[in-house]
């Protein structure tokens, strides 16, 4: 795989079961890059190695005049030192092509878990965490991925040498061959305690990232309620703890380094005390002491792997296990469930039963079930949506108003429409439907196509306003027509102020639309919904932070572009229930009423309380005139 390729076509299933199964994982998936970059490490610290022998052979002719011997000798040192230069050019080219390409696999599969779990990814891991996965650990990860095949050669030449000094001269060969492993294995007891400040330096980085990240996306309502100062506060105590936690680390590094240089100056005194007696015994030359001296001072090179490699390995290894933690995550499971095998008690209200899915509710609608073509060719669905775990039918082509009791469920709900719950209990419960076809027997694009869900807090990414609306669609809903539908006629005309050519689809968006007000975020992403056109339409309270004049506009906005189109608002507001074609009330995860709204806010005295935020007390005293109208009615037709 070259840089060039990426990004990966494929990057495959990765194996999120632990850290150190996931580093596996990246490097069987990277096996020939790894053996390209060992064996130009090879080259490379091969023709280092072989410098002490030739330099050894030099003085030898030196000492015996031999001027063939001497001028060979240079040759050939003159050789590797060419074949050093393309060693480790070549070995520095593959092994950052190593890292780059470990670094794009890991955010390729970040990037498709994000996109497979949605919003829920962030109910599950906190989102400055997901933003130090794909930046700080990914770039550790790919650390220890490149450093592994230099590692790799530079231990294969660490043995090489010892067995190749023992064989030369067996009396100093032997010290060097004892002596190298201790000082490869000289800094494993402080490995563990290293890796744990490592740990805990990445844990406070990631809460200081975090808190970052929360303290910025709320900078606005901050100044608002004065309480900048105080969250800032917090980040620099926060900053503290990482710098704290940060020197702690790094002592305990330089206290590993400098064992691996006192180690070989020791193994290195012993060599040569030991050498220079040898030698004025007579039992070894000049050169051989010079070359088994050089040797060991070369030796050093390669050591100096050992210690990076232990030094990725504890970095990496904690920021893969957090990749695998997210790797990991999975949508809640939801086996479908057969028509024939409807559960007692959740046919819809308002359909036949026996029919759920495709019946005829009150209001006279059929559904139809007929797969149409989505935009990529391929079939989507159609017909109603149900959802039986509550009993809700969304009639096929008519705006359906959801009210529920309980804000959270309204937010669970529109998560198990739109095919992808990720709350706790959803496990087990039965897919929702969309014609005759649970969205759990869908590919998750194929079903995302089919059903479309806005939630409450809709994101606006950073980037034109052109950019914003050009998204997956039908073609059928033009952007002006979709942002005429959500009225933002007051967006365009200030984003045409900000323009150079006051063109406002060419005006600049902040991330998450921070320059724009809450009314206006929310209007341009009820725009990009519409623009998709999707089959099915899923609305969680998209006009909550417009007025009432607006949010009537919007309403019928909405009605009028998705005419015989399904579209289903979770919503309480007035407005919006008056101007849907069938509204469903949901009390304690059931259906228990569906009608107008005129009509449920007469008969339906929960829906009542919900919708026009009564309290106990007003209830109670409304049931009591009810009722006393009820009486004196009564009385009156018995006098008569």
């Amino acid at each position: 795989m070259q840089i060039r390729d990426l990004p990966f076509p494929d990057p495959g299933v990765p194996d999120a079961r632990s850290g150190p199964r996931f580093l596996l994982w990246l490097g069987r998936n990277q096996l020939g890059g790894q053996l390209k970059s060992l064996a130009w490490g090879l080259l490379h610290f091969g023709a280092i190695a072989g410098l002490p022998y030739m330099v050894g052979v030099a003085v030898e002719a030196v000492l015996d005049r031999s001027g063939g011997r001497l001028a060979v000798s240079g040759a050939l040192i003159g050789l590797l030192g060419i074949a050093i230069a393309v060693g480790d050019t070549m070995l520095h080219r593959t092994a950052v092509t190593n890292w780059i390409t470990a670094a794009a696999r890991v955010q390729q599969l970040l990037a498709r878990k994000t996109a497979a779990l949605g919003s829920a990814l962030t109910r599950r891991v906190a989102a400055g965490e997901v933003v130090a996965v794909s930046t700080g650990d990914v770039e550790k990860i790919g650390w220890f991925v490149e450093a592994l095949s230099r590692f790799a050669a530079a231990a294969l030449t660490v043995v090489l040498v010892c067995v190749g000094l023992v064989v030369y001269q067996p009396a100093l060969g032997v010290i060097v061959a004892v002596g190298i492993p201790v000082l490869a294995l000289a800094v494993l007891p402080l490995l563990p305690r290293a890796t744990r400040r490592a740990d805990f330096q990445r844990e406070k980085a990631g809460r200081a990232t975090e808190l970052a990240s929360d303290t910025v996306a709320g900078l606005r309502v901050l100044r608002g309620i004065g309480g900048e100062e105080l969250f800032l506060d917090r980040y620099r105590s926060a900053s503290q703890e990482v710098r704290t936690a940060a020197v702690r680390s790094a002592r305990m590094w330089a206290v590993i380094s400098a064992i691996q240089v006192l180690m070989p100056g020791l193994l290195l005194i012993a060599v040569v005390w030991q050498g220079v007696h040898l030698a004025r015994e007579g039992r070894i030359t000049v050169g051989e002491l010079v070359t088994v001296y050089s040797a060991i001072m070369i030796l050093n090179y390669p050591l100096r792997h050992f210690e990076e490699i232990a030094m990725a390995y504890s970095f990496s290894r904690p920021s893969a296990k957090r990749a695998a933690r997210v790797l990991s995550l999975q949508r809640t499971a939801e086996p479908a469930v057969s028509r024939d095998a409807e559960p007692s008690g959740l046919t819809p209200v308002g359909a036949e039963p026996g029919n759920a899915g495709a019946g005829r509710d009150r209001f006279g609608a059929t559904g139809s079930t007929e797969a149409q073509p989505s935009s990529d060719g391929s079939l989507t669905p159609t017909g109603d949506l149900y959802d039986p775990a509550t009993g809700l039918l969304a009639p096929a082509g008519r705006l359906t108003a959801v009210v529920c009791g309980d804000p959270d469920e309204a937010g669970r709900l529109a998560e198990r429409l739109g095919g992808h719950p990720a709350f706790d209990g959803a496990a087990g419960l039965p897919s929702v439907r969309l014609g005759d076809v649970p969205l759990d027997d869908l590919p998750l694009a194929a079903a995302r196509t089919a059903v479309l869900v806005q939630d409450k807090d809709p994101i606006l990414l950073s980037g034109t306003l052109r950019d914003l609306l050009d998204v997956p669609a039908s073609g059928a809903v033009s952007p002006e027509e979709a942002l005429d539908a959500a009225q933002c006629s007051d967006v365009l005309d200030a984003l045409a102020q900000a323009s150079l050519d006051d063109d406002p689809m060419a005006a600049h968006l902040t991330e998450r639309g921070r320059s724009l007000s809450g009314g206006q975020r929310q209007r341009l992403a009820l725009a990009r919904s519409l623009v998709t056109d999707p089959e099915a339409l899923v609305l969680d309270e998209p006009t909550s932070a417009v007025d009432s004049h607006t949010e009537a506009r919007v309403a019928d906005g909405i009605r009028h572009l998705r005419g015989g189109r399904t579209t289903v608002v979770l919503t309480s507001s007035p407005l919006l229930l008056d101007r849907a074609e069938r509204v469903v009330f949901l009390a304690d995860g059931e259906v228990t009423a569906v009608g107008a709204h005129r009509e449920l806010v007469h008969t339906e005295p929960r829906y009542r309380a919900v919708v026009t935020r009564e309290t106990d007390a007003e209830r109670v005293a409304a049931d009591a005139r009810a009722d006393t109208h009820t009486l004196t009615d009564f009385d009156i037709e018995e006098t008569a």
